[in-house]
């Protein structure tokens, strides 16, 4: 199992991206804008969003930082804009987890394939925290 954060932006992603990279002597990987994503169900194209980042990261002192931008018209409260996320290689041990943060919290996306995992959903625990859970394939955009 492995655990990193997730940083969403509101439209200067690249630059805040840029700016950890430098500040913590890394290098941006995987950037992809809204108008590099696949054309989906799970990721409907919007043109108003096209060169905002849908993900990029930063590894920093072991930990790898994911970042985004929100789409257009999704509120972000700054400060509040951090999610953790989970990774294995156990599906079954997702599902499990995803269920047990499921019980008094809120499913904002269904553990579910996606271009980028076999299986990926994002909850809303009882206590406010939105946490991401990622299947590792080693399957690639």
């Amino acid at each position: 199992m492995g655990f990193s954060l997730f940083i969403n932006f509101d439209g200067d992603c690249r630059q805040a991206v840029d700016f950890y990279a430098h500040v913590f002597d890394s290098e941006v990987q995987g950037l992809m804008t809204f108008a590099q994503v696949p054309d989906g169900p799970e990721q409907p194209a919007n043109e108003a969003d096209r060169d905002r980042i849908m993900y990029s990261a930063v590894p920093i002192g072991g930990v790898t930082l994911m970042f985004s931008d929100v789409p257009s018209g999704m509120p972000l409260v700054k400060g509040t804009n951090i999610s953790p996320v989970v990774t294995s290689t156990d599906k079954d041990e997702m599902r499990r987890r995803f269920a047990a943060l499921s019980e008094g919290g809120t499913v904002v996306m269904t553990l579910q394939e996606t271009f980028w995992s076999e299986l990926f959903g994002m909850v809303t625990d009882r206590f406010g925290v939105t946490w991401q859970l990622s299947h590792e394939s080693g399957k690639t955009f």
